[in-house]
């Protein structure tokens, strides 16, 4: 798996500022290298989204002597330093970011006294994709025609001027929509939702793309990759692109509701406002939702597809290979489309808490063979509490549980360093390095005990038709909040956290609707498990009746909760989907007196991984309480002859195996934060 390293290097005690990141410094390498770090993300050149020329500076400009003096370097040089200790760099490309940002110039205009942060010196102004796409600035930046020779061109034939009021995101009233997520409230600045719908924003997104690679990245990181559904939090988007596709994609499938209508003037914004909606209060209730979702779903799934491609063949025709990531959020179904474009799946989290093990196998289910790198979110979370304690020397195993959590479950939780915390708190995420690298040293020196493949009994299925909406509607605040509903039962998450509260290990298998996302479920998928949970599952495809219908027919167990499709056999048993032995018809396959969360992985010589997460933090003692003798009885494919415990602080531990009836059976002296017991046959 990827060692990832979450590298803003934002400032401490200071806003974190977009698009433009910190100058690096070599120093930072020495860092990267102490953390075992294998890969950077949202690490390089997010500038473009002020200009391509700012972003030149960002990737090749000069550092002054005395900035020399420290180790800072420009980033194009401090890619090549990554290189030399075999850590890739990612470049960031904020997708559905377009910013405006006071300055302050000489009277000539021909030098830049302050930016962002004025300080009363010199003449006011605005600099920003405005001012870049109108030729404002001819004394301090290149012309855009040295960008683009032929200018740029929108949809409908015109020159464009003006990047923002072109590309800029609109309600359903026509007015522009802000990123308000990233705009620091006590700031000038502003940032506009682009839209990436919009052909000029793509070739605009190209440019960045380019000049990334030039500078020597090893992949491109299209952050905001769903851009534009992310603005439908703010009732967006209506621009005339959008409306555009939006009338292709009904005359390809036009609804009943519109019979008689002209479709080919058809203006979704207008028809939605006579009908006294506005797309913000009960959207997913609003008519034609549902075509309106899938549509931009295949949008995004064009265009990011687009940039993906082109970046490689940019890549190419330096003589380079590149990865492609995009950042997937929180991996919600409109990114399942997304994810057959990239090399590198990167997700930040919606919400950041102290014990997620269910989402984490959701994470791994979406991945599928793919790395994963996983970034905490400030928002609606532990992550503000969290810094506290640290800061205060505490807090040091809540921190260990969060980047064991996720190698233990299958991914990677990468390392803070200057991470992002938000528009409001002026202060960016940086974890103690002792800490950091205690852990680091841990993951990398047993690398081997860590894999995708798992031999859990028990599958629990994800569908998309039939839960999309109830985590739509619990996950229904906006993204500078991200508070969840808590009155809303969604029964795949009450299932899945039933679950893992439990110790028991359990696969997510996600079945896509066919419309959004390929429908690839079949009988094969399921047949190596002895339970397959249906929660809530009453919408099926033809192909997902058939793997059950298949599945069961090879002797597999379905149980299925609240609603139930008409597609299925009739020996299937039904449970309360928070009842944990209705379930579990066949029993646990771990079974521990303690409460941890459990993973069940083989290794790449056929032995077996028990991950084992102790979430027992005492706060008085600021310590997750070790639990001594602590009996394990657990059911393997195979019978394994050896048994090794190994601790999070390294040490290993040989352990006595009894054998009764196809279980395995081991006492653990010591339960600590996280430990992994290994069943093997020859020396470990």
């Amino acid at each position: 798996m990827q060692r990832g390293v979450y590298f803003d290097a934002w400032f401490p005690r200071q806003h974190c500022y977009h698009p433009s990141l910190p100058p690096r410094r070599l120093r930072m390498v020495d860092d990267l290298v102490d953390f075992r770090a294998t890969v950077l993300v949202w690490a390089s050149m997010g500038g473009g989204s002020l200009s391509l020329p700012y972003l030149e500076q960002e990737a090749f400009g000069p550092v002054d002597a005395r900035s020399r003096f420290y180790g800072f370097v420009n980033d194009s040089e401090f890619i090549a330093a990554c290189h030399q200790q075999s850590i890739k760099v990612l470049g960031i490309v904020f997708e559905a970011q377009g910013w405006e940002f006071p300055v302050e110039l000489s009277e000539e205009e021909d030098a830049v006294l302050a930016l962002n942060e004025l300080r009363g010196a010199g003449k006011r102004g605005w600099m920003g994709l405005r001012e870049f796409s109108s030729n404002r600035y001819p004394k301090l930046w290149k012309p855009v025609e040295h960008y683009f020779p032929q200018g740029l061109v929108n949809s409908e034939g015109e020159p464009v001027v003006d990047l923002i009021e072109e590309c800029v995101v609109r309600d359903i009233h026509q007015q522009p929509c802000h990123a308000h997520w990233v705009e620091c409230p006590d700031r000038e600045h502003q940032c506009y939702y682009m839209d990436r719908n919009n052909p000029v924003w793509r070739e605009y997104l190209k440019a960045v793309i380019r000049i990334q690679i030039d500078a020597g990245v090893d992949g491109i990181q299209l952050d905001e990759a769903e851009l534009p559904m992310g603005a439908f939090q703010y009732g967006a988007c209506f621009c005339k692109d959008c409306m555009k596709g939006f009338r292709a994609y009904l005359e390809e499938h036009p609804p009943a509701v519109l019979a008689g209508v002209d479709l080919s003037t058809f203006h979704y914004g207008d028809w939605l406002l006579g009908q006294g909606y506005d797309f913000k209060d009960g959207r997913e209730s609003t008519p034609l939702f549902g075509q309106y979702y899938a549509f931009q779903c295949r949008s995004i799934k064009k265009y990011f597809g687009e940039l993906a491609d082109y970046a490689r063949a940019y890549a190419r025709s330096t003589g380079r290979e590149i990865i492609v990531s995009g950042n997937f959020f929180n991996l919600e179904p409109m990114y399942l489309a997304l994810a057959d474009d990239v090399d590198l799946v990167i997700t930040e989290m919606r919400n950041t808490t102290y014990r997620q093990p269910e989402w984490y196998r959701y994470v791994a289910a979406f991945a599928g063979d793919k790395d994963v790198v996983v970034v905490e979110n400030p928002y609606g979370g532990v992550i503000p509490e969290l810094i506290g304690l640290l800061a205060e020397g505490k807090g040091h195993d809540l921190f260990r549980l969060s980047l064991f959590e996720a190698a233990a479950l299958g991914a990677n939780m990468s390392v803070p360093y200057g991470s992002w915390m938000g528009s409001v708190i002026e202060d960016s995420f940086y974890a103690p390095h002792q800490l950091a690298t205690g852990i680091q040293a841990f993951l990398a020196d047993h690398e081997q005990l860590f894999t995708r493949r798992t031999v859990n009994d028990v599958a629990v299925v994800f569908s998309v038709e039939s839960t999309r909406e109830l985590v739509g509607k619990a996950d229904t605040s906006d993204n500078t909040t991200n508070a969840r509903d808590e009155s809303v039962v969604v029964p795949y998450r009450v299932v899945t956290s039933t679950l893992a509260s439990s110790a028991v290990p359990f696969d997510v298998v996600i079945w896509a609707d066919g419309v959004t996302a390929p429908d690839r479920a079949s009988a094969e998928a399921l047949a190596r498990y002895s339970t397959v949970i249906l929660p809530d599952v009453y919408a099926l495809t033809d192909a997902q009746a058939s793997a059950i219908e298949g599945y069961v027919a090879g002797g597999g167990t379905v149980v299925v909760t609240d609603r139930t499709a008409g597609k299925l056999p009739e020996n299937v048993l039904t449970a309360d989907h928070a009842v944990l032995d209705e379930l579990l018809p066949h029993g646990r396959q771990v079974e521990i007196p303690v409460p941890v969360a459990a993973n069940i992985q083989l290794l790449a010589d056929g032995s077996y991984a028990l991950h084992l997460l102790n979430y027992d933090y005492d706060p008085v003692a600021d310590a997750v309480r070790a639990v001594p003798d602590v009996p394990v009885r657990i059911r393997l494919p195979k019978v394994k002859e050896r048994a090794t415990l190994v601790a999070s602080d390294g040490s290993r531990t040989a352990l006595a195996v009894r054998r009764d009836a196809g279980v395995h059976a081991v006492t653990l002296d010591t339960l600590g934060v996280y430990s992994i017991v290994v069943f093997h046959d020859g020396d470990l």
